[in-house]
């Protein structure tokens, strides 16, 4: 029988592992109260209990929204870990929405007239909690599905945790056609306790305001260090991120906690373009990228992707890890491109003050 999550909140501060923290201390007691919820309404027949929670409407769920780098992503998963129930999914939210996308695909093939509820059961087949992460709606096709689905898990007797860096009124803000995604934001505040993390601590900075961020040359040594900083940001778990990009998959293979660690040939080396990159940098709050070579014109097209991906990085607010042959300046002095490099390297060196993400 596990303990509480209060009780495992205490003694990771206790070791040392989490720094006392009012903020998250508070957030940790309602991911416990769902955790009990949850656990409760798994033990009832999936059916009969969604029955039961459509009429009395009850919340089913929590949305913990905050600012970057509050540890929301680090308390959600604390809840999932310590789920006694087996029938438990979690997603970043992106991923998800892909993975619905995909299946409404197929789903179409089939002639189905309404397509969301085949999908929601989908989803909801032995499941009764799932974790979303980084829920973020900028695309007008998530936004028009997004309603519908939860509506469906949750009258399917599916529990749902969710983080976010805007509270629910902001989803999807100025987005097309806004008014019909409204429903959805009222259907959040119905169905889910919506929740704060109103700390001024953003651990995500501090982890890195005494870290170079910038590593040259990309040696033994440089490795070794970045081995401990993406220890410290993926908290030694690791999975593999896929972005579903005009139809394509686009895989990344260590992602953790909103990072991805890559090498330059791992990315720059594929046949990405502008819109993976974007994809990317929606999709992660950290990016490592080892072992940037020299860049000239016997890399041309390598050198064309990591501008490309730099900018993407850059204009999205992603803090960015490099080990490379050379400082920024240095990197790409000869042949084509070399001239344009130099915003690229201006913007490399931006990238590696201690504020310059501060203001997401």
């Amino acid at each position: 029988m596990m303990g509480t999550l209060v009780e495992l909140f205490k003694s990771r501060m206790a070791s040392g592992e989490l720094r006392p923290d009012s903020v998250q201390a508070n957030a940790v007691k309602k991911l416990d109260e769902l955790k009990i919820r949850a656990e409760f309404l798994s033990k009832e027949a999936g059916l009969i209990g969604g029955l039961l929670r459509r009429a009395k409407r009850d919340t089913t769920g929590l949305y913990l929204w905050g600012g970057v780098g509050r540890g929301k992503s680090m308390l959600m998963d604390m809840f999932f870990e310590q789920l006694e129930s087996r029938h438990k999914s979690r997603f970043h939210f992106l991923e998800f929405m892909q993975k619905v996308h995909s299946s409404l695909h197929e789903i179409r093939k089939t002639d189905v007239a309404d397509t969301i509820p085949p999908v929601a059961k989908q989803v909801a087949e032995n499941l009764r909690v799932l974790c979303l992460d980084e829920m973020h709606i900028d695309d007008i096709a998530d936004a028009m599905i997004v309603g519908r689905l939860f509506e469906s898990l949750f009258d399917m007797g599916v529990v749902i945790c969710t983080t976010s860096n805007r509270k629910p009124d902001d989803l999807y803000k100025n987005g097309l056609n806004r008014h019909l995604f409204v429903p959805f934001v009222e259907l959040v505040k119905e169905r889910m306790e919506v929740h704060e993390l109103a700390s001024d601590t953003d651990y995500r900075q501090e982890r890195l305001k005494d870290e170079r961020t910038y590593f040259s040359p990309a040696n033994s040594k440089a490795r070794s260090v970045i081995d401990c900083i993406w220890n410290d940001l993926s908290g030694g778990k690791n999975r593999v991120l896929v972005l579903q990009v005009k139809g394509r998959e686009v895989r990344f293979p260590r992602f953790s906690n909103g990072a991805v660690r890559a090498t330059f040939w791992e990315v720059c080396a594929q046949p990405l373009g502008p819109a993976d990159f974007l994809a990317l940098s929606q999709a992660i709050r950290a990016l490592i990228i080892e072992d940037v070579p020299q860049l000239s014109r016997s890399n041309y097209n390598e050198a064309k992707r990591f501008v490309l991906l730099v900018d993407a990085l850059y204009e999205a607010k992603v803090i960015l890890i490099v080990s490379a042959a050379a400082e920024p300046e240095k990197l790409y002095i000869e042949g084509d491109g070399s001239f344009e490099f130099e915003r690229t390297a201006s913007r490399l060196r931006e990238m590696q003050s201690a504020d310059w993400n501060r203001e997401t």
